[in-house]
């Protein structure tokens, strides 16, 4: 069925990195590299939090999750980046360009909520801590856990049945190295004005609220810090929470200035750069900053090797 003399489309083509080939095989070799250190890191801390008994607490039965989660997030996009490196072939199908597109938000909006219960967990353990065992029980954590999750993979299938559902035409070319929303919303050749309604409300939802609830957090961290008697004290205490931080600020410094801003204004191939930092080399320093900025991880870290 043509529309305005337009063939429907089933199948893009991911631009990629189109450079000559000796860039490409370095980039090939980086991404890869990147790839392997990523899975390796946050499996050593999957595996170090389960098998010590000295780590099951909350603080780390959440960073288990945050691993776990970093996994799945590279292995949504890299792989088959990768794949395409070597093959020079980068179609993609529009069956596939969804899946990949629900997955890659699924895990995102899950990882916004996830380190907002990690603020909360923080909050709770420097201004409460006589009340903290008794408040951040097993139970919650899992039901904090499975919040994150369940949210995440629902506000993301809202977000893409949306876009599933518009139509389009040529040309089929995006200029991405994934299915991302915004270059993917560029090709429609439908009325797609709902479509990105939804897409940034449920954006500015699934960003705001869990960046209000670690703002107020912090901001509760520190008046408690500030109020403590002794300077070791402070120092125990914002040694605490300095990881978790330094990770939300990197996490959402890079996914506002890609999702909550009008589409169409878009320069894409600093969106690609900004894509790189976040979907790739972000999973690869978070389990390095967790364990570069804990003790207790290094130590037993340590103690294995």
């Amino acid at each position: 069925y043509g529309m305005k003399n337009q063939t429907v489309i089933n199948e893009f083509i991911l631009l990629g990195f189109s450079y000559g080939l000796q860039v490409q095989t370095l980039l090939y070799l980086v991404f890869l590299v990147t790839y392997m250190v990523t899975i390796t890191e946050n499996a050593i801390i999957i595996f170090v939090v389960k098998r010590n008994h000295h780590l099951q607490k909350p603080m780390y039965y959440f960073l288990g999750n945050l691993s776990f989660l970093e996994i799945w997030y590279v292995s949504v996009t890299l792989p088959r980046l990768l794949f395409g490196f070597w093959s020079q072939t980068m179609t993609i199908s529009f069956s596939s360009c969804m899946t990949q597109l629900y997955f890659f938000i699924s895990l995102m909006c899950t990882e916004c909520v996830l380190l907002a219960v990690m603020a909360y967990d923080r909050y709770l353990a420097v201004c409460h801590p006589l009340r903290y065992p008794a408040i951040m029980t097993h139970k919650l954590c899992f039901q904090l856990s499975i919040l994150s999750w369940a949210g995440g993979f629902s506000i993301s299938l809202v977000k893409v049945s949306f876009i599933s559902h518009l139509t389009f035409c040529g040309p089929q070319v995006i200029n991405h190295f994934f299915c991302d929303i915004s270059p993917v919303l560029n090709l429609s050749c439908t009325d797609m004005s709902l479509a990105e309604t939804v897409d940034f409300a449920l954006a500015l939802v699934i960003l705001l609220v869990p960046l209000l609830i670690i703002v107020f957090s912090y901001c509760g961290i520190l008046s408690t810090i500030l109020c403590m008697p002794s300077a070791q004290g402070r120092r125990k205490a914002f040694s605490t929470c300095t990881s978790h931080f330094t990770v939300v600020i990197i996490f959402f410094s890079a996914t506002l200035f890609m999702y909550v801003r009008p589409r169409r204004i878009h320069p894409f191939n600093l969106n690609k750069i900004v894509s790189v930092f976040y979907a790739i080399f972000t999973p690869a320093l978070n389990p390095l900053i967790y364990c570069l900025r804990n003790k207790e991880v290094k130590e037993i870290l340590r103690k294995i090797i």
